[in-house]
């Protein structure tokens, strides 16, 4: 079996990625000050923006959930992969050669689990694609010839063609080095009579890319009437593979969703294509199941969808005209409670999805489809109240009981006074404050009701600690297990977090003075333990390219460890200055937490000193008073002469 990767190899895998670089393929990152950039979680659900990366550093870190680490940690996390799984796939972005330890290097042998269904989806798809070409698949190149995509537009999505044989891509994987069991867990390929069969045959195959780009499954188009098995087959559900959790053409959408705070959703691969091809590159599409709430986080990460955004996204659903599309277009209503952008909804006049309007009209009709969405709100009421006959006052009475708790939900105060209004006036009641009684009873249970599912309010109201930022919340020592919280209201206690960020994350602005400070300057205890941590990692003066490492290693449990990673990347108070104002910051932070512990020590022996002096005989006293003398001079000298008088010391 091979080994163990070499350790510099590892650490040449961290230097070669860059942080920020890996965690953008997952989400949007703005700056965040002092040189971080911040996002929402991809670890938990938030309103607000509390994940913080730090490039210069390497590090990220949640003060939501406290997850945190490194580039390898956040691909670990990410995509459940073992330590080894993380740097081979950072280590192949990076074009790296591994050397492994003890063994040598087998690749077939070293792979885990997750890294060998890739390699095998990667070899399938590319497959696929090269028998697109074939003879066989010339009613395959028809189908898409009838829809407007030509060659190009089929390499640039990777469709592919599945030939109509029991197993050929199974004897292909086979001879590629991929065993039965791999094939049959990744959804390749399933049991036969005699032996595992190709899944996919005489199938349009469309590649099913996660967020970073890795083929994780297929989406398979019937193409002959004698083919008895549904419409579209995908992948079933693998170690890889959770159609709950992946968005068809979210790798090539993400940017411009993320650039344009916009994304549309639409309900097919073909919809997909012919958006992207038309100019509507924000366009992506669930894989054989509904819109649902991981999608939801998926697109909100993207978008940046924080109630505290000061620039509101807009997600546009395009859905037939039909019943189906109108029930389509209700689910995609519930989850529009979980957005903070505003949801809207796209409906060609025709009925057509986007792929028949693109043949139909050109690109031109397409992206004046989009352009001229409406609220989702609005055609949700519309669906609601047209159910009902509006001409007996019975029908009346029904269409504002079913459409009243809709426009209940509505999380815009203002947005929901208006739709009240305009509700009256579609089911014909005249008098619209009885309409707006009604929907004002609703709205309390309604609004709760959002909020247990996820919902985000729009006006921004940020309640509890949640929405504050990082450096106003007591974090927690200890994480999950519990501790005692740190009150940065204290000063004392301020002063140090931002002393221990600043031997962190620029050593070299407190160096060498902060080495001489002691543990029992630090009151807080968690502080005082992680200033002992520096000092076994060398202190600040022997900071460098592994300083942090050493930091983190020396650290007895995780929780500590997590406490380290939040310090090294929480931004400090002052933001980003020019490097004379952060001398002089990092420089009275020293003073700060230097004349606290003179002041403690001072009060100490003042009490020491009247006891002293109060036992007769007692020959201490003066050397208390000695003491006191030096001390008062020196936090003098600290006041006066600020961070020159330690170094006078």
């Amino acid at each position: 079996m091979a080994g163990r990767i070499n350790d510099d190899d590892v650490k040449a895998v961290r230097d070669a990625v860059p942080i920020d670089a890996v965690v953008a393929e997952y989400l949007q990152l703005r700056p965040g000050g002092g040189g971080n950039l911040k996002g929402l979680c991809p670890f938990h659900d938030e309103k607000s923006p509390s994940f913080h990366v730090s490039p210069s550093k390497g590090l990220f870190h949640c003060f939501g959930c406290q997850e945190g680490g490194d580039t390898l940690a956040f691909v670990m996390k990410m995509e459940h992969l073992s330590f080894s799984e993380a740097v081979e796939r950072l280590a192949a972005q990076a074009g790296i050669t591994l050397r492994y330890e003890q063994g040598g290097y087998t690749p077939g042998r070293q792979a885990g689990e997750r890294t060998r269904l890739l390699e095998a989806h990667r070899a399938a798809a590319r497959f696929y694609a090269e028998r697109l070409a074939s003879p066989e698949a010339e009613i395959g190149r028809v189908f898409l010839h009838e829809r407007g995509f030509d060659q190009a537009a089929a390499e640039h999505f990777g469709v592919g063609y599945a030939p109509a044989g029991w197993d050929h891509l199974t004897r292909y994987l086979r001879g590629a080095g991929f065993s039965d069991k791999e094939l049959l867990l990744a959804g390749l390929a399933q049991d036969g009579r005699r032996g595992p069969i190709d899944r996919f045959r005489g199938r349009l195959m469309w590649p099913i890319r996660d967020i970073t780009g890795e083929v994780v499954g297929f989406g398979a188009r019937r193409l002959r009437e004698d083919d008895n098995g549904p419409k579209y087959l995908n992948t079933p559900e693998t170690p890889i593979y959770r159609k709950s959790q992946v968005l068809y053409g979210i790798d090539l959408a993400k940017r411009d969703i993320a650039n344009n705070n916009t994304a549309v959703v639409v309900e097919g691969y073909t919809d997909v294509m012919a958006c992207h091809l038309a100019g509507v590159t924000t366009a992506i599409a669930t894989c054989g199941t509904a819109f649902g709430g991981e999608h939801v986080k998926i697109l909100r990460r993207l978008l940046m969808d924080s109630s505290a955004s000061h620039r509101a996204g807009e997600v546009v659903f395009t859905f037939d005209g039909d019943a189906a599309g109108q029930k389509a277009a209700l689910r995609a209503f519930e989850d529009d409670q979980k957005f903070a952008a505003y949801t809207f909804i796209a409906v060609s006049p025709g009925g057509m999805d986007p792929c028949d309007l693109r043949v139909a009209q050109g690109d031109e009709a397409v992206r004046e489809l989009v352009e001229a969405r409406a609220p989702l709100y609005e055609f949700a009421v519309r669906s609601l109240v047209n159910r009902h006959n509006l001409e007996t006052a019975e029908g009346r009475s029904a269409a504002l009981e079913h459409a009243a708790p809709l426009v209940a939900q509505i999380k815009d105060p203002a947005i929901r006074h208006e739709y009240a209004v305009r509700l009256a006036g579609l089911v014909g009641i005249p008098d619209e404050r009885f309409v707006l009684r009604r929907v004002a009873q609703l709205a309390p249970w309604s609004r709760q009701r959002g909020e247990r599912n996820g919902s985000l309010p729009r006006d921004g109201g940020a309640r509890g600690a949640a929405h504050a930022p990082p450096s106003a919340v007591a974090p927690p020592f200890g994480g999950p297990s519990g501790g005692p919280a740190l009150n940065l209201r204290n000063p004392a206690h301020l002063g140090e977090r931002e002393l221990l960020k600043l031997a962190l994350q620029f050593p070299e602005l407190v160096s060498p003075a902060f080495d001489a400070y002691g543990e029992d300057e630090f009151t807080a205890p968690p502080y005082a333990m992680v200033r002992r941590l520096i000092m076994e990692a060398g202190g600040v003066a022997s900071a460098d390219s592994s300083y942090l490492g050493r930091v983190s290693e020396a650290a007895p449990d995780d929780a500590v460890r997590v406490l380290v990673n939040e310090l090294a990347v929480e931004p400090l108070q002052v933001g980003r200055k020019r490097q004379r104002e952060m001398d002089s910051y990092a420089g009275s932070r020293l003073v700060q937490v230097r004349l606290a512990a003179v002041n403690r020590r001072v009060q100490q022996l003042e009490s020491d000193a009247r006891r002293a002096e109060a036992q007769s005989g007692n020959t201490t006293a003066a050397d208390v008073r000695q003491e006191l003398w030096t001390l008062n001079q020196y936090a003098r000298a600290l006041r006066e002469r600020g961070v020159a008088a330690l170094y006078a010391v």
